[in-house]
């Protein structure tokens, strides 16, 4: 169409277009489809084209050809006051809809969408259907799920095939080339959806007539504007009811009344993973990656990918040569031909790659499908993108601190005594109180110091809705983070969660919440006489003293209120620990070993009498030990935190084991003692290991529990020695099984055991002395370095320099240059075996 007046679009099959709009209905995110939809707009040059989407992203559609926007992305909706409310349209590469609006910005041709409004989509989905609502949408369930959700599944049916996905493979990816019809996929695809109109109307989903009702009106305007040199990309669902004539008057009565809601819109990052899921209009994907490679590759797409899967199972260290990709291909050409498909498609090359590269197994197969056929591509979008002020400055931050999202999961090691890797911890921190979990902290597993942290960090694209509503709480990561740490604070009703709040705000760095939060904790724990409570609290706030030293926070007001929870612990916990229940008598256990861990990190914090505080935790737990009113579990636990301080010798430990373990005792009490004792995974299995008294005891009572009471006591018993490691249980065992031993024979002690007696074996420890000089590097021969000949150090005798062997025995790297660098080494083979792989499969 051009200024010479409408031009005439008739297909091999005979449909004329010149009659009004050119509509082409497509597959949202199908790469035949967006192929289709090119060749289409440059054969028929519309002066506009129309494309399902919400109107009010108009203004948003020049930004597609900025040069920093690189799809997936995803128009997003918001309710202004409302930024959780949102709704997503994701765009791919490969998506019909995207093809359209790149075509227009490229050939300076206006593109508008013209689905129904999102203040009208947002508004709606918000709302509850009515109850004389409900038995209509109950009676339309069945017709939905089958139509509405996948047209494509009842032609696939009727064509006889079982999987949609290869009935459309077969009928439009693999279909078409040089010199065919450009509308003739239209043509066809719009009768087919013609007759599924006529046979099932609108699927039971009466949102669709209003959407289609607006879209009709958005097209006589455009007719009315530009002639019928009008192009409409849509769903392929909506073509018949876009064709259909109906009157402007009956259009508007549909969309009359409908609810609104103010919106804000805006470019947000996609990524495949996303589109393998429902998303936006119910436009999933099963193989986003595999679809994306078919719209990049058009020519020799099995060879290439091929290819890519050789390319990634090596990287994986997999053995797969250029032989393998060439019989990989011939394999799914020959399975094509023998199910009759035009060309291979995903379930034949799938079925290649697992005979003939992963030799049957499904685990490397499946690598393939989780990084190709889905794949982790992310979008990207222009600063220019309009967004709220708080996701501007995190982004600002991002750049700053070299610190860009990614859509796989992967971890993140922080030394915080670097500038730019405290400021990433700042950043993250700040975020998780806002709600945006970018990062999830983990377990560092090369140092438990403060000055290191490690975290998990996975960027998903809902996050920026999780940014769009924490915009409710300022216009910085900073200011929204402390204005959120102030309102949780006020609305916390544990004591417990307010200390944390406190460790949180510490961690952030958020020195304008921390008053407010300060304030807050010292009213809630004058107030609260729960020990539970106070016992829950005092860690999390001893923590915060530790990371305040890391980052040079004042915490003078954290160690004030700190040391007052601990003496009011000490003076409160004697009576709550009496007359308590098995339930509640474990859980005060784990509340003693916290406090336990606090006191300890509590003296190396205060300056004034550290060890004031120790001595008192000690009186406690040495009064707790003695009163036969505590629970038996409170006991054993309190007993062996002496034991480890040094507080209580191991004779008074036996003999404290032996008063329990008494006929005398209860036998359920005394195996409640024994786990509070050696259980809870403290490392009460080495102790009976090296403590010969201890196990016999152990044993003793074991062996004398009466048979009527051993069925009670057996399960505490089972739990409490299941938490050794297996090594430490088979050594009790043959130790147990072992027995006491005969005085004086090889290898046993006066104890009777070998390995355990009351005094050092000095011939036993001198055995010792010439694996240690070894391991310390203290061998007697590497001292005698003096001696050495010219010919023992190789070194030349002229110069007294080492030869060039040795020195290439010094630096490795200076004799295999690829060792210098093995990533080099690795990609230049890696990228050399991809050009012999797609060469041998073209000869």
């Amino acid at each position: 169409m051009g200024a010479d007046g409408p031009k005439t679009r008739t297909g091999s099959y005979g449909h004329a277009y010149d009659d009004g709009p050119l509509l082409l209905g497509v597959r949202h995110h199908g790469p035949g489809s967006a192929r289709a939809v090119r060749a289409a707009l440059e054969a028929a040059e519309p002066r506009v084209v129309l494309i399902e989407g919400p109107p009010e992203a108009d203004a948003l559609i020049p930004l597609a050809a900025d040069e920093d926007m690189r799809p997936p992305v995803a128009l997003l909706a918001h309710v202004v006051d409302e930024p959780g409310h949102s709704a997503f349209w994701p765009l791919a590469e490969f998506s019909p809809e995207w093809v359209a609006i790149r075509w227009a910005g490229e050939h300076g041709v206006p593109a508008r969408f013209i689905d129904l409004p999102a203040t009208h989509t947002l508004a709606w989905g918000n709302e509850e259907s009515a109850p004389e609502q409900a038995e209509e949408a109950e009676g339309a369930a069945e017709v939905e799920k089958a139509i509405r959700i996948d047209p494509l599944a009842v032609l696939a049916e009727t064509a006889g095939y079982d999987d949609p996905e290869r009935w459309w493979e077969d009928v439009v990816e693999h279909r078409g080339g040089a010199g065919a019809d450009p509308f003739v996929p239209f043509a066809v695809l719009g009768e087919a959806m013609g007759a599924l109109r006529e046979a099932y109307g609108a699927g039971g989903h009466d949102r669709d007539l209003v959407r289609e009702a607006h879209m009709r009106l958005r097209m006589r305007a455009a007719q009315r504007e530009f002639g019928d040199d009008v192009a409409v990309v849509c769903g392929a669902w909506h073509v018949p009811a876009l064709r259909q004539r109906s009157a402007v008057a009956a259009d508007r009565a549909l969309l009359k009344g409908l609810p609104k809601a103010k919106a804000d819109l805006t470019w947000v990052p996609w990524t495949h993973r996303r589109l393998a899921r429902v998303s936006g209009y119910g436009a999933g994907i099963d193989s986003p990656g595999w679809y994306g490679h078919l719209f990049s590759a058009p020519d020799r797409p099995v060879e290439r990918w091929m290819t890519k899967v050789a390319g990634l199972l090596r990287a994986e260290d997999r053995l797969v040569s250029s032989a393998h990709v060439i019989e990989a291909v011939r394999l799914a050409d020959t399975l094509a031909a023998m199910r009759g498909r035009p060309l291979p498609g995903l379930t034949e090359t799938s079925d290649a790659v697992r005979a003939v590269m992963c030799e049957g197994s499904d685990v490397p197969l499946a690598l393939v499908h989780d990084r190709l056929v889905v794949g982790d591509v992310l979008g990207e979008v222009p600063a220019s993108a309009p967004a709220v002020p708080l996701q501007r400055d995190l982004t600002r931050l991002q750049r700053s601190l070299r610190l860009k999202p990614e859509p796989m999961e992967r971890e993140l090691e922080l030394d915080l005594r670097k500038d730019t890797d405290a400021g990433r911890s700042r950043m993250l921190h700040r975020l998780r109180l806002l709600g945006v979990d970018w990062g999830e902290p983990a377990v560092s597993r090369g140092s438990t110091g403060t000055f290191r942290e490690t975290w998990r960090l996975h960027w998903e694209p809902e996050l920026s809705v999780r940014v769009a509503e924490a915009g409710v709480w300022g216009t910085t990561v900073l200011s929204a983070a402390t204005a959120k740490a102030e309102a949780d604070a006020v609305a916390a009703r544990a004591l417990a969660d307010v200390t944390a709040l406190a460790e949180r705000c510490l961690l952030a760095e958020l020195p304008d919440a921390l008053p407010v939060v300060m304030r807050i904790l010292a009213d809630r724990a004058a107030l609260d006489t729960d020990v539970g409570h106070l016992a829950q609290a005092l860690p999390a706030l001893v923590r915060s003293l530790r990371y305040g030293d890391v980052r040079g926070t004042d915490t003078h007001a954290l160690t004030d209120v700190a040391a007052g929870l601990a003496e009011r612990i000490f003076v409160g916990l004697p009576p709550a620990c009496t007359a308590l229940d098995a339930e509640a008598a474990e859980e005060m256990r784990h509340h003693v070993d916290a406090v336990h861990g606090a006191v300890a990190l509590l003296r190396e914090t205060l300056t004034a009498s550290p060890g004031g505080i120790r001595e008192r935790w000690h009186r406690v737990l040495k009064v707790l030990a003695g009163r036969d009113t505590v629970p038996g579990v409170i006991r054993g636990r309190t007993v062996r935190l002496l034991l480890d301080d040094g507080e209580l010798g191991h004779d008074e430990a036996a003999r404290l084991m032996g008063l329990v373990l008494s006929p005398g005792t209860e036998p359920g009490d005394a195996a409640a003692w024994i786990e509070g004792f050696v259980g809870g995974g403290s490392g009460g299995g080495m102790l009976l290991v090296h403590d010969e008294r201890l196990l016999g005891l152990v044993d003793a009572w074991l062996t004398g529990v009466p048979a009527e009471a051993f069925t009670d006591v057996l399960p505490l018993l089972r739990r409490t020695f299941a938490a050794y490691e297996a090594g430490v249980r088979r050594t009790l065992g043959e130790l147990v099984r072992r027995g006491p031993g005969v005085p004086g024979a090889a290898g046993t002690t006066a104890s009777g055991l070998p390995g355990f007696a009351p005094d050092l074996d000095p011939d036993r420890a001198d055995a010792v002395l010439p694996v240690l000089r070894l391991l310390l590097g203290l061998d007697e021969g590497a001292a005698d370095t003096d001696t050495a000949t010219d010919s023992d150090t190789g070194t030349d005798p002229g110069t007294g320099a080492g030869t060039d062997n040795d020195r290439d025995r010094a630096d490795p790297d200076r004799a295999d240059p690829d060792r210098a660098d093995p990533d080099r080494a690795d990609r230049e083979r890696d990228d050399h075996s991809d050009d012999n792989d797609l060469a041998g499969v073209t000869s």
